[in-house]
């Protein structure tokens, strides 16, 4: 089956960027300076237009933050010196917030498509879900209206892009008839659905199209912050010991961890409990890892000692194995 291949961008290709000014450049302003760097960095990240989550993130890191200081910074008339320092400061911040929060991003060039269609027996049975799917009255025929919605329902994930953002399809359908009356059978809904997906296949072969999947990979960069601000992690080691002196005395002191930061650790950078079957096994291999002779642990300062010991394992875990999360499961 032609599922599309992802890519991880964690900034790699962006560190090695180094953008100058042309040399007849007088002065720029802050926008024209953000515009030009966001332009590099799509290029360089599969074409990609920035989200604005990662726009803002960036800028944060320069110490933009706020509509007041985006604002007060656009308007501002930089020289070309200035101008070069904060393009370039830019495109590292932006890298940087990609290695702590990378995007999953595929690049729609119609190949999964074109395997799918060379394949009879993966394409019979696509066109056959889709059409059962859209067949909500098992009539055995459905609108011929419904080809935009199969097309819609094949999605990302067969290499279909949104048909918003790729108004081609539009076209396409269009030209196949397929915003006209009538019904169809299966096989006749199969027969037109086919040519279609050609024609979209040959459009990505020469225009194609990136699109970011709705996916977080935890890499244990957020919880490295939280081992790092001694704040933070006080308050956090102080939430679980209050756990484990309200009611809970009876269990081992990584039992109580375990169920706090099952039910908390979201909010330090640890993948939902719920998430996938990685994150069972990631929980499994850093309790596995700890002493059973540390369970029992009642000392202020050895339990200190245990949870630091335990989230330190859980970072150094995802950082050798990063855990992708399904946001839209």
């Amino acid at each position: 089956m032609g599922d599309v291949s992802i890519t991880v961008l964690d900034g790699d290709t962006l560190r090695s960027l180094h953008v100058s000014l042309r040399e007849d450049t007088v002065s720029l302003t802050g926008a024209q300076v953000l515009d030009l760097a966001e332009s590099e960095a799509s290029r360089s990240l599969l074409g990609l237009s920035l989200p604005q989550h990662l726009k803002s993130s960036a800028l944060r890191r320069m110490n933009i933050d706020g509509v007041d200081d985006d604002v007060d910074f656009r308007r501002k008339e930089l020289s070309p010196e200035e101008a070069s320092r904060k393009l370039n400061e830019y495109l590292s911040a932006i890298a940087d917030e990609l290695k702590d929060n990378p995007l999953v991003a595929s690049n729609l060039d119609g190949s999964a498509l074109r395997m799918l269609l060379e394949d009879e027996d993966d394409f019979a049975m696509i066109a056959e879900n889709l059409f059962t799917d859209l067949d909500t009255e098992d009539k055995g025929m459905i609108s011929k209206r419904e080809i935009r919605n199969a097309v819609v329902n094949m999605g990302v994930e067969m290499g279909v892009p949104p048909l918003e953002e790729f108004p081609l399809i539009n076209d396409i359908l269009k030209k196949h008839g397929a915003e006209e009356e009538g019904e169809l059978g299966q096989s006749q809904f199969a027969e037109l659905l086919q040519p279609i997906l050609q024609e979209v296949a040959d459009a990505l072969a020469k225009n194609h199209f990136a699109v970011i999947h709705n996916i977080k990979i935890v890499n244990g960069s957020e919880l490295k912050k939280v081992l790092a601000n001694e704040k933070k992690l006080n308050d956090v080691i102080a939430k679980i010991k209050q756990e484990k002196d309200n009611g809970k005395s009876g269990h081992k002191s990584t039992e109580i961890i375990k169920d706090f930061l099952e039910k908390n650790g979201k909010e330090l950078g640890l993948p939902p409990s719920e998430a996938n079957e990685a994150v069972i096994l990631l929980y499994d291999a850093v309790f596995a890892d700890i002493d059973s002779g540390k369970g029992a642990s009642e000392e202020e300062d050895e339990f200190r000692k245990l949870v630091t010991e335990i989230l330190e394992k859980f970072a150094e875990q995802l950082e050798a194995n990063p855990i992708y999360c399904d946001l839209d499961g």
